[in-house]
């Protein structure tokens, strides 16, 4: 019987630009690491918070992580509770899936502590919900992607399909993060229920010439797609600097720019022959507007949900 387990999720980038609420991309620039204590009471609570932030929220219903393992106890109807250490790696308010990483992170610890552990991909709902503290309803985006790696589609939502997609040879991903906050519900908030015909056309043949580009890494393709015509242009006035940006990433090379998940984080894709040029473009265009913004890089094949060696606690004397 395991006492302790610790799992780690990497960050995400949801929509992927073209694929608003269809398609993540796990991003390993940044993770975070929950580790499950096993308890004989039963139910669910914070234990030590550290790395970006020292406190979070105790109560379940207001807490992904918690939440995200107290689903796993219920399905199991497990006879134990857990305590969760949390350390952030990821970005709160950021774009970068910090709430889904906890949430997936914690799943899979818990689920580490159990006699007949579910599967990774079965761990998706109970991920979701655990997102649903972060966001309600809760987006499968960032939750897909952190779980599974890569980059990932959701086919249909009930029945789940959710689908790994092929990632395209030679191309990198760059994203920023500013000193900026965007709530995910709030940035929902801003949408319109409706879109004019044109747009719905336009927006199609992008996610088609996108997908079929990532599919056979073409990136004549992936160049023509990878422009938001949907959802960037009503969320654009969330950061002023988003479009000169933008520019500049295009015009150093870029095949596609845009906010990661609800912003305020920016990502680009490049060739990785372009890649250095196009982060030293987007860095400058952010100096220029006077924000200051952190620089992640990584591989659009970055590794999903994982499990860690678990470190005993130490005795006490």
């Amino acid at each position: 019987m395991s006492m302790h387990a610790r799992a780690s999720a990497p960050a995400s980038i949801g929509n992927v630009g073209v694929g608003f609420d269809v398609l993540g991309q796990a991003f390993d620039a940044a993770r975070d690491e929950v580790t499950a204590h096993r308890e004989s009471q039963q139910g669910v609570r914070l234990g030590e918070v550290s790395g970006l932030m020292s406190k979070l929220p105790e109560d379940p219903m207001r807490n992904t992580a918690l939440r995200a393992a107290q689903a796993v106890l219920q399905a199991v109807k497990a006879p134990f509770g857990v305590r969760l250490d949390v350390k952030k790696g990821v970005p709160i308010s950021a774009g970068m899936g910090g709430s889904a990483a906890s949430a997936v992170a914690a799943a899979a610890a818990v689920n580490a502590l159990l006699d007949k552990p579910f599967s990774t991909a079965e761990l998706l709902p109970f991920a979701l919900e655990g997102e649903r503290a972060s966001a309600d309803p809760p987006p499968w985006d960032n939750v897909m992607a952190s779980l599974l790696g890569g980059l990932v589609i959701a086919a249909q939502l009930d029945p789940a399909i959710v689908k790994p997609m092929p990632a395209p040879q030679g191309v990198t991903a760059i994203l920023f993060h500013p000193d900026a906050k965007t709530e995910t519900q709030a940035a929902r908030d801003v949408l319109q229920p409706d879109a004019p015909l044109q747009t719905a056309v336009e927006h199609a043949r992008r996610l088609g010439a996108f997908t079929l580009g990532c599919a056979t890494s073409d990136l004549e393709l992936i160049r023509a797609g990878l422009d938001d015509v949907l959802i960037e242009p009503q969320r654009a006035f969330l950061l002023p600097e988003m479009r000169d940006v933008k520019a500049a990433a295009l015009e150093a090379g870029a095949l596609g720019c845009s906010f990661s998940g609800s912003g305020p984080s920016i990502f680009a894709w490049a060739a990785d022959f372009d890649a250095e040029a196009v982060e030293t473009a987007m860095a400058r265009a952010f100096d220029r507007a006077g924000r200051k913004a952190k620089a992640y890089r990584a591989s659009l094949n970055s590794t999903g949900v994982r499990l860690e060696p678990a470190e005993e606690p130490e005795a006490c004397a």
